[in-house]
């Protein structure tokens, strides 16, 4: 049995959860909604009065034990979202290199001819507390992770000087750059 899918769900007062089959809808106190539609093999359950949700699998099939454990942390990772939302950090190294905000857009000058242009999608949002700082906030956890790493692979740190865009707590390998010490 999946150690995380058997534990139930448990979302604070405020959240408005609704199962519908195998739709599931999760609205928080700041106005944020999600929908998911889960698996079929999954049964999903929602106890209103203790406020929880629990995932069932309907046998021990290698593809139900899979999606036992990931449906119940979409799901949790869902109510999170709601509540508290979920947030990237990204800073931006190397000389010249810096991000401005153009209405929603970021607009990236890494180096290259062209600046880059890249709109979040709905319902993330791109601050920029300064120049090489960008902040990537929303409730929906993938769409904030995937939104970041577009703007992190459009100028991946490089190993020798470390210029390019990177997490804030990332750490980059460095390599030695060539020697020119010649022996003889």
């Amino acid at each position: 049995m999946s150690r995380i899918g058997k534990r139930a769900v448990v979302y604070p007062a405020g959240v408005k959860v609704k199962v519908d089959g195998n739709r599931i809808t999760v609205e928080g106190p700041k106005g944020a909604k999600l929908e998911w539609n889960c698996h079929p093999l999954m049964k999903v359950t929602h106890d209103e009065t203790a406020k929880s949700i629990k995932v069932e699998r309907p046998n021990d099939d290698r593809l139900s034990r899979s999606l036992h454990g990931t449906t119940r942390n979409i799901i949790k990772n869902m109510v999170e979202g709601v509540t508290k939302g979920y947030e990237k950090r990204l800073k931006i190294e190397g000389v010249g290199y810096q991000a401005t905000k153009q209405g929603k857009s970021i607009v990236l000058k890494v180096g290259f001819a062209n600046d880059i242009v890249l709109t979040p999608p709905e319902g993330v949002t791109a601050d920029l507390p300064d120049p090489t700082t960008i902040v990537v906030r929303g409730a929906d956890k993938q769409k904030v992770g995937q939104f970041a790493a577009e703007l992190r692979a459009s100028r991946k740190p490089e190993p020798y000087k470390g210029k390019g865009i990177r997490y804030e707590n990332e750490v980059v390998r460095r390599k030695e750059g060539k020697s020119f010490a010649s022996g003889g």
